[in-house]
């Protein structure tokens, strides 16, 4: 597998090896061993799946206490995924990272602790996996408005508005959030 790190250190873009013929495909989503000599050594204590019509936008998310990291990937459709460092004295704190994920590409994309998380749905019927290494705590998560114009994600909408939910619609100011880690 190829692992790239982002613009931003911490998340990565892993390309896994993907065996093709006729009749199909055959990929390893996930080897602990291969992914620990990669330097990615987590525990995994819950995956998640969602499924998303085109232009829904799930974000920005995160939990504190009880960061996660997730390993996310699409195996449906397609979707452009964010990443947002909120660690505490982190020079790169407020910046951005976007990658598209799809069926198509088969990459996955690590999100570390420290970083909210969001995505916007590129096609109708988009199936959305994520392995996170801590367990959800609703009482613990927040939301960093998909649209503050201090962090400046250039969410590609081609002028549409995005589908959002109450919480997602209510998220916080960068400003008003508390570093972590």
């Amino acid at each position: 597998m190829k692992v790239e790190p982002c613009a931003i250190p911490g998340p990565l873009v892993i390309e896994p090896d993907v065996y093709g013929d006729d009749r199909g495909f055959f990929m390893e989503s996930w080897n602990r061993a291969a992914f620990a000599a990669a330097g990615l050594d987590v525990d995994f204590v819950q995956d998640n799946h969602s499924r998303s019509q085109k232009g829904v936008l799930r974000g920005l998310h995160f939990q504190d206490p009880g960061a996660q990291g997730k390993l996310v990937r699409v195996v449906h459709g397609a979707v452009f995924d964010v990443a947002v460092d909120l660690r505490k004295g982190s020079p790169t704190f407020g910046k951005w990272v976007g990658v598209e994920l799809s069926a198509t590409n088969k990459r996955l994309f690590w999100v570390p602790r420290g970083f909210a998380h969001g995505f916007l749905t590129l096609e109708d019927g988009t199936d959305f996996l994520y392995k996170c290494d801590a367990p959800y705590a609703p009482q613990h998560e927040h939301t960093l408005a998909w649209d503050d114009p201090e962090i400046g994600i250039e969410w590609p909408l081609d002028g549409l508005s995005p589908i959002l939910s109450g919480k997602d619609r209510d998220g916080q100011a960068l400003a008003d959030v508390t570093a972590f880690l």
